[in-house]
């Protein structure tokens, strides 16, 4: 049901002070009030709240009891969806990182929870909210390339060993043991968002762990190189995700149509936009080439100032949005699913010789049941007979250099855990 004073600020509350101060920074650009802050982390924590003027709180039952409307959950990358499976059971709406879910029956409970709950639940996948990736939106709307029929989005994203030991602090922070595949949703996230299509079978690949690199070897990561995943989409066109440390920082996205093809530019300013048509198939006066850097389509000065290439800004605007008019938003729970277990299923496809694998769609109670008791995962705490590696390689034990530095790097952050 809409909130029925759309001038009322909605009281929200962050789960994470690392990734969530991208959150508290545009809740009032966005009309929401931030009132509370949550974390185990209560070196970080105390000082935040302090700076924010907010309640802060170390136990999550206890946050969820504060007087608020909504929780935005910037967590750990595994434990979303049991995160949100409360803050809806509490009356809470959210809006979640990635990923959705961290397994198949986690996937079921999340779906079932939105639906018993009646509130809105915003998946924050920020990289559909480019410009580029919103103008592209808009053209393949409008028809202007045709019909879907192949596409490409990437999001490769290196870094020396110090960077990424600073932001995965502990053996077995998730950074550490993902697999290549689960890290999906920013290069699979724009060419749904941009076609309106999901994936319906993967086919996993991974480019496996490099022992002559030292961006693994002095890194606590105990998973692949990168991802590449094959999607089948339901209308049959065909979409290639690749994600990864390899070495070319970028995103970029591409669409082919049957009337022309877009992708936002590799050289130069690669916030440009390139759409092309064949010279025998564009109308008379229309440029075979178009090169221009589009505009965000509303609230452009702010979103300019948010991060994500504006993502930050149109996740929580969106989410205030859909609860001031009672509609669930664009990336919805099952969106939101998808995404995330297309990298789950790819990693099954990976280990078993890329082997195609379904992506089921939670949006059917039918197919849901077959999936409520699949807690299939990698993650170290959670092992047991039948629990998959977390590299194509096996398991994979981090060098002596690897944790002298951690160390070293892990103690300049205040972290002095193992």
């Amino acid at each position: 049901m809409a909130d029925n004073n759309k001038h009322k600020p909605i009281r929200v509350g962050v789960v994470g002070v690392g990734r969530g101060r991208s959150f508290m920074r545009a809740a009032a650009e966005t009309g929401m009030e931030l009132v509370a802050i949550c974390d185990t982390w209560e070196e970080r924590l105390r000082p935040e709240g302090k700076a924010l003027g907010v309640s802060t709180y170390v136990d999550y039952q206890a946050f969820l009891e504060h007087d608020m409307d909504a929780v935005v959950l910037a967590n750990y990358f595994h434990e979303h969806a049991p995160f949100a499976v409360e803050a809806l059971n509490a009356g809470k709406h959210v809006m979640s990182e990635t990923a959705a879910c961290h397994t198949l029956g986690e996937g079921v409970a999340l779906a079932r929870a939105v639906e018993r709950s009646g509130k809105i639940y915003m998946f924050a996948e920020n990289y559909p909210y480019t410009a580029y990736n919103q103008e592209m939106r808009r053209l393949y709307q409008n028809g202007h390339v045709g019909e879907f029929k192949y596409g490409e989005g990437e999001y490769v994203h290196p870094d020396p060993p110090e960077v990424k030991l600073g932001r995965s602090c502990g053996r077995n922070h998730w950074r550490n043991w993902i697999p290549s595949t689960y890290y999906c949703t920013h290069s699979i996230a724009p060419v749904m968002y941009i076609t309106d299509t999901r994936p319906v079978k993967v086919n996993g690949f991974v480019i496996p762990y490099d022992f002559g690199d030292m961006t693994k070897t002095l890194h606590m990561n105990r998973a692949d190189i990168a991802g590449v995943i094959i999607c089948r989409m339901d209308n049959d066109a065909v979409m290639k995700s690749l994600h990864g440390a390899l070495r070319g920082h970028g995103n970029y996205v591409r669409i082919h149509g049957n009337k022309g093809v877009m992708e936002n530019c590799r050289n130069g300013d690669k916030h440009r936009l390139r759409v092309w048509k064949e010279p025998w198939e564009k109308r008379k006066g229309e440029p075979v080439e178009t090169v221009y850097r589009p505009d965000f389509p509303v609230h452009h000065d702010r979103a300019t100032q948010a991060g994500h290439g504006g993502g930050d800004f149109f996740t929580s605007y969106h989410f205030a949005e859909a609860i001031r008019t009672g509609e669930q938003p664009y990336l919805d729970v099952y969106r939101g699913i998808d995404m995330s277990i297309a990298g789950i299923q790819a990693w099954r496809s990976a280990i078993s010789d890329s082997a195609p694998m379904e992506v089921p769609d939670f949006r059917d109670e039918s197919i849901r049941k077959k999936y409520e008791r699949d807690d299939w995962s990698p993650d170290p705490t959670r092992k047991k007979p039948g629990q998959p590696p977390s590299s194509i390689l096996g398991e994979i034990e981090p060098s002596d250099g690897a944790k002298a530095l951690a160390k070293k790097v892990w103690a300049s952050r205040g972290y002095f855990g193992e």
